[in-house]
């Protein structure tokens, strides 16, 4: 213990501080590195969270005291791997995270008794609104979503009806599809009483209009011709790739087609008349008929009895005459048939359809091992014509065209089928791996280098003496060597320094038993350092005398090898004494 403390005296102040200051910023490092590598793996909990369910989910954490960490404003919370799956059930469970939006829970904190009847339709408003935008999320590709109810309450005393509508804003990852679009407007109509599809506007996060709200709806579910058109298009186009493909192989065929459409909506009346076609309504018949017989014994005066050469009793001297008459009416209606009919021809109809198809050749290899490119015949290519024409509903009458052409592809490459790896398959690493092992390389890497060039020189320079210290004891063992004799090690030890009687320091010098030999002052270990100093000299000069003496032997060798060959071999066959 005295001999440490002792040791601790001798370094000074100064060393003691800088070597306390090196063991704290090692510990420091050291605990980093440590903390670095054992620390959990953190992977995303939840992302695209809103402000009030990351509140939410941290203090659910810092309840259960798991470990977090928060990105992108709270936005993403990042939780050890192995806990992730417990969690996400614990947050289910407790309802989080909730999406944003208020659903039909709001309902349960509130006071239904002193809750007005306004009150209570804004909540509903808000808890339909809230329920429909979680639906909508929940459609792939959809990241968020914001739902606008307008549902107009009918007047009294009055017989219009406003339709309710509603506007919708999407927040998407890549681009929605003409049909999830579609299912969407059906989601809110089916849900909203009394909305149809066509009131409903979609919008993404860009302002794109997806749908208008404001556009009748027809049968291609609010799709824009041109959207119609590609749809039809890709539609056919991956139905004859797929029959190609398996023919000449997948990535040797490339098919383009191209339809044009009518987008002309047709309503056409027409009223049509057969006269042969004559069917009995009604029939109606009328017949009337009267006698009337006139003479003197009538007794009647009649203006014949006034005319000249008539009786003067007012009677005709002829006798009697008689009148009789009869009448027959009759009305007959007939219907003719007609034909009545309307036809109405939506838009979109297909005037003219055209398919061009390339297939790519045959590789084979030759001789030579080397792959060669061959055409295919005409028989496959009529055959794959035929195939192409099925499969597209080919009408001559309607103008389609079908051309299949083969040629060689500029980057066709000879597909191969990949090898089993064998063992080297349980090798492949996971991303989370290469991270991981790259984060471990990195650490163990830094703290080599400060091992190596910070620890090192601070020790050693802390640990090794001075150059002056050196030099004395150099003096010192000089000394020594000088008194003592064959005993000695090196010339003799210099002991520890000790206060001699005059109040000096003085040191000792031991041989190799331990024995004292010399006690010399300061003073005399200046004397000793100098006589040390010309000793070094005369060594020196002595060192270059004698490699300037085998410089001139080497020369020599150089000059007459033969001779200088024929002096060693004298000398290897020479007995040892």
């Amino acid at each position: 213990m005295q001999g440490l403390l002792d040791f601790l005296k001798s370094l000074g102040a100064a060393r003691l501080a800088a070597m306390g200051a090196v063991t704290m910023a090692l510990i420091g490092f050291f605990a980093f590195l440590m903390m670095q590598m054992t620390s959990p793996v953190m992977v995303p909990l939840f992302t695209d969270l809103t402000v009030e369910d990351s509140s939410a989910i941290l203090k659910d954490l810092e309840r259960q005291a798991i470990p977090f960490s928060v990105k992108n404003d709270g936005a993403i919370i990042m939780v050890p791997k192995d806990k992730v799956t417990r969690l996400r059930m614990k947050l289910a469970e407790g309802g989080l995270p909730k999406g944003g939006g208020v659903g039909y829970e709001i309902f349960d904190k509130s006071d239904a008794l002193g809750a007005t009847s306004f009150i209570q339709n804004i909540n509903h408003l808000r808890a339909l609104e809230g329920e429909l935008a979680r639906t909508i999320r929940s459609i792939d590709r959809v990241q968020a979503a914001r739902v606008h109810l307008v549902l107009p309450e009918r007047p009294l005393f009055s017989r219009d009806k406003v339709e309710a509508t509603a506007s919708i804003v999407l927040k998407v990852r890549g681009q929605l599809e003409t049909q999830q679009v579609r299912a969407i407007r059906h989601l809110v109509a089916s849900a909203v009483n009394g909305m149809k599809p066509e009131r409903v506007s979609v919008i993404d996060e860009t302002g794109r209009l997806l749908a208008d709200g404001a556009a009748q709806d027809n049968l291609a579910g609010g799709a824009t011709a041109d959207e119609r058109k590609t749809a039809f298009e890709g539609r056919m186009r991956s139905q004859v790739e797929q029959i190609v493909g398996s023919v000449v192989g997948p990535g040797k065929a490339r098919v383009q087609i191209s339809a044009d459409f009518d987008m002309n909506r047709i309503t056409e009346t027409q009223d049509k008349f057969d006269p042969d076609g004559r069917v009995l309504r009604s029939s109606q018949t009328r017949e009337e008929q009267s006698n009337s017989t006139e003479g003197k014994e009538s007794g009647q005066v009649s203006v014949a009895g006034e005319l000249p050469g008539a009786n003067k009793d007012g009677t005709n001297n002829n006798g009697g005459s008689r009148d009789q008459s009869k009448k027959t009416e009759e009305i007959v209606n007939y219907e003719i048939s007609r034909i009545t009919k309307t036809e109405v021809t939506e838009a979109g109809r297909l005037n003219r359809l055209s398919a061009a198809v390339l297939v790519d050749g045959r590789y084979t290899k030759n001789d030579k091992g080397e792959m060669v490119y061959e055409a295919r015949p005409k028989e496959e290519i009529d055959r794959i014509a035929a195939l192409v024409r099925t499969a597209i509903g080919f009408d001559a009458k309607r103008g389609d065209q079908v051309e299949v052409v083969n040629l060689r592809f500029a980057d066709s490459v000879p597909v191969t089928v990949g090898e089993d790896g064998g063992w080297m398959r349980f090798l492949a690493f996971s991303k989370d791996d290469i991270l991981g092992l790259a984060e471990k390389g990195v650490m163990f890497l830094l703290g080599l280098i400060v091992l190596l060039m910070v620890v090192r020189p601070l020790v050693r320079r802390v640990i090794a003496p001075d150059a002056a210290e050196k030099a004395r004891l150099a003096g010192m063992a000089g000394v020594a060597g000088a008194l003592g004799g064959p005993n000695m090690i090196g010339g003799g030890v210099p002991g520890a320094m000790e206060i001699g009687p005059d109040g000096k320091p003085v040191s000792t010098i031991t041989d190799k038993s331990g024995t004292n030999i010399a006690i010399v002052n300061s003073e005399e270990q200046v004397a000793i350092s100098n006589r040390t100093s010309a000793m070094i000299d005369v060594a020196k000069v002595q060192g270059q005398v004698h490699a300037q003496s085998v410089q001139k032997v080497g020369e020599l060798a150089e000059k007459n090898p033969h001779e200088a060959v024929s002096i060693i071999r004298s000398w290897l066959h020479e007995d040892a004494a």
